[in-house]
């Protein structure tokens, strides 16, 4: 993996939102997996890879670390292995399965000979990428998938509406859950899985991102992030 920096040097605010055709897309993407959801965890975990894929570009590129093809390829099979374990041994397979990985990825650059800066700098995405990678596969345990992916779509659309920002988060809080609620989710999931949509989408606007950027991590993010807090919603007794 390599490390490049930007040559161009930018002033103002380094946050730049992705915008309506990104969250058309991530909308899609919802559409697409809930779809896939309708064959069961097989279809889902099928359209599941592609989508942690994708998380491995986009979060490498968003990073500036690119091509790092090594890094791309150890996350997007950190996400394939994560969809087998929850698919033949649940919510156990998933921990051990992220908690191994973990270890082999510390044991790898530990080892790699690089600058020791560097080799830190991409220690920590290449393991945050495993985790959201691996944490995407909370997708297939948790219940009400097609209503926590349909609360995540009206949340993106609405959150990147031309209105003010203030009004737009407030109305895709609101509206993004009660789409979930009515599509027949827990409240508690809806809420929760809402909230990670916007802080995806809010992670993918960081750092002076490119359309690149936005086309890659700012579609799938705020599915990966709201997966587990799906999951986690959906298992409270609320």
């Amino acid at each position: 993996m390599t490390l490049t920096a930007d040559p161009v040097r930018r002033s103002g605010t380094p946050i730049v939102e992705p915008g309506l055709p990104v969250a058309g897309l991530t909308a899609g993407l919802c559409g697409v997996l809930a779809v896939a959801a309708l064959g069961g965890r097989y279809g889902l975990a099928a359209g599941l890879t592609a989508a942690q894929g994708l998380t491995a570009v986009g979060w490498f590129r968003l990073h500036g670390m690119w091509p790092a093809r090594q890094g791309i390829a150890a996350v997007a099979l950190a996400g394939v292995l994560a969809d087998l374990a929850v698919l033949t041994h649940g919510a156990t397979g998933l921990l051990g399965v992220l908690g191994t990985y973990l270890v082999a990825v510390l044991v790898w650059q530990t080892f790699r000979p690089s600058d020791p800066a560097e080799r830190f700098y991409a220690l920590t995405v290449l393991a945050s990428g495993v985790v959201l990678a691996g944490l995407e596969a909370s997708l297939l345990l948790g219940g009400h998938t097609p209503a926590a992916l349909l609360a995540v779509a009206v949340t993106v659309l609405l959150a990147a509406s031309p209105a003010p920002a203030a009004v737009a988060t407030a109305a895709a809080l609101l509206l993004g859950a009660t789409a979930g609620v009515l599509a027949g989710g827990p409240p508690v999931q809806a809420v929760l899985v809402t909230v990670g949509a916007l802080v995806g989408r809010r992670v993918a606007s960081y750092d002076f991102p490119s359309r690149f950027v936005h086309f890659t991590a700012g579609v799938v993010l705020p599915v990966a992030v709201a997966a587990p807090l799906g999951w986690i919603g959906s298992a409270l007794p609320l």
